[in-house]
C-alpha cells in the first residue's frame, strides 16, 4: 500500500512539475514576445503593456493548476475536487475578463500615443481620443457583464433558478423593459456619439447658453468645462436630440467678429487700413482673414463688421477684444466726430458780470 501511494505521489509530482514548467515557458514566451513587439517600430507597444497583462496571466495559470488532479493528490484533497473545479472556473473567468480589459487598454494606449491632443490643429487626435474613450467603456461594460453572467451560470442551482424565473417573468420583463427604456436610450446615445461624433473631447461648444469645452464623455453624461471653471453636466441624449453650437466641429481655427457703430462721415478706408495694421502687429492673428465691411445702416449710425481669424477659439476671443479696443482708441484719437451718438444740446451760460 505504501509503495502504491508513493507511486501515485511521484506521478502527481511529475505531472505537476511538467505543468509548472509549461506554464512558466508560456509566461516567459509571452513576456519576450511583447517586449520584442514593443521594440518593433511597426507595433511599438507601450512599456507598461506586459505589466498590465502579467497579473491576469498568473491568475489564469493558477486556475489551470487548481484544475489538475495531480495537485489534489499531492495535497490529499481528492474529496474537495468539486470546490477546486468551481474555484478554478470562477478564477479563470475573472482572470480572462481582467486580461481582456488590460489588452483593450494596451491597444488604446498603443493607438492614441501616435496622436498629440496638445497640438494646435488637433482635430484628428480629438476624434481618435473620443472614439477610443467611449468604445473602451462600452467594451469594459460588456466584458464585466458577460463575465458576471458566465460566473453565475457555472453554478447549477443558480442556472436552474434563473431559467425558472425567466420562464415565469414575461409580464415583469415587459415592465422592466419599459422602465429601462430611458437608460438604454442613454447608452445608445453614447454609442452614437462615439460613431457619429457630433462632439469630441476638447471641442468648444455653447450648451444652454454657456460657453465651454468638452472635458469628459461617458456613456451616460458629458462634462462641459465652462470658461469660469464651472462644470456643466449634460446627459448624452442632449447632444443627439437638442441643437447646440460646436465651434470646432471640422477644424480648430475660428473666425472672430467685431461690430462698430459709427457716424456717416467716417472714412472707411482709413479704418480698414488701421485694422490691417493692428492685426499685423499682434501674434493672436493667424494671417488668414482680414475683412472690414459695412453691414447695415440706420438713421443715426452705420454698422461696420470687422472679420479676423485665429488658430483656436480662446485666441479668437482675445483677438476680438484686442482689435475692438484698438479701433475704438483710434476713432477717439483720429476721428472723434465720427463716433455714433444721439443728438446733444450744448447750453452756454453767459456771465452776468461780463454783460455789465
Amino acid at each position: 500500500m505504501e509503495s502504491f501511494y508513493d507511486n501515485v505521489s511521484k506521478e502527481s509530482l511529475i505531472y505537476l512539475g511538467v505543468a509548472l514548467v509549461v506554464l512558466i515557458i508560456l509566461y516567459w514566451s509571452t513576456s519576450v514576445l511583447m517586449k520584442r513587439l514593443g521594440k518593433n517600430p511597426k507595433y511599438l507597444l507601450p512599456k507598461s503593456a506586459f505589466k498590465r497583462l502579467a497579473k491576469p496571466l498568473v491568475l489564469i495559470f493558477v486556475s489551470v493548476l487548481l484544475r489538475l488532479k495531480a495537485l489534489r493528490d499531492l495535497l490529499n484533497l481528492e474529496d474537495a475536487g468539486f470546490w477546486f473545479k468551481k474555484a478554478s472556473t470562477i478564477l479563470f473567468i475573472f482572470a480572462m475578463a481582467w486580461a481582456m480589459i488590460a489588452l483593450l487598454k494596451i491597444i488604446k494606449k498603443a493607438v492614441i500615443q501616435n496622436y498629440d491632443i496638445g497640438e494646435v490643429d488637433n482635430l484628428k487626435a480629438r476624434k481618435v481620443y473620443t472614439q477610443f474613450t467611449i468604445l473602451e467603456r462600452i467594451f469594459i461594460f460588456i466584458i464585466i457583464l458577460l463575465a458576471t453572467g458566465f460566473a453565475l451560470m457555472s453554478f447549477e442551482e443558480i442556472r436552474e433558478v434563473g431559467i425558472s424565473i425567466f420562464a415565469s417573468a414575461g409580464v415583469a420583463g415587459i415592465i422592466i423593459g419599459f422602465s429601462a427604456q430611458q437608460f438604454i436610450g442613454t447608452i445608445l446615445a453614447g454609442i452614437q456619439i462615439a460613431i457619429a461624433q457630433p462632439i469630441k473631447l476638447d471641442d468648444v461648444v455653447i450648451v444652454e447658453g454657456e460657453w465651454g469645452r468638452i472635458e469628459e464623455i461617458t456613456l451616460t453624461y458629458v462634462v462641459v468645462s465652462i470658461w469660469d471653471k464651472r462644470r456643466l453636466i449634460v446627459p448624452t441624449p442632449y447632444f443627439i436630440n437638442q441643437p447646440f453650437q460646436n465651434w470646432t466641429k471640422t477644424s480648430s481655427d475660428l473666425m472672430g467678429t467685431v461690430f462698430l457703430y459709427v457716424d456717416y462721415n467716417v472714412p472707411f478706408d482709413k479704418i480698414r487700413e488701421e485694422q490691417t495694421r493692428i492685426l499685423k502687429n499682434t501674434d493672436l492673428w493667424d494671417g488668414k482673414v482680414d475683412v472690414l465691411q459695412v453691414t447695415d445702416t440706420k438713421p443715426n449710425y452705420v454698422e461696420i463688421r470687422c472679420l479676423m481669424s485665429a488658430k483656436d477659439s480662446p485666441t479668437a476671443w482675445d483677438l476680438r477684444v484686442h482689435v475692438r479696443e484698438k479701433l475704438i482708441v483710434y476713432l477717439q484719437e483720429k476721428y472723434p466726430e465720427s463716433i455714433a451718438r444721439t443728438t446733444r444740446l450744448t447750453v452756454e451760460h453767459k456771465n452776468d458780470s461780463n454783460e455789465d
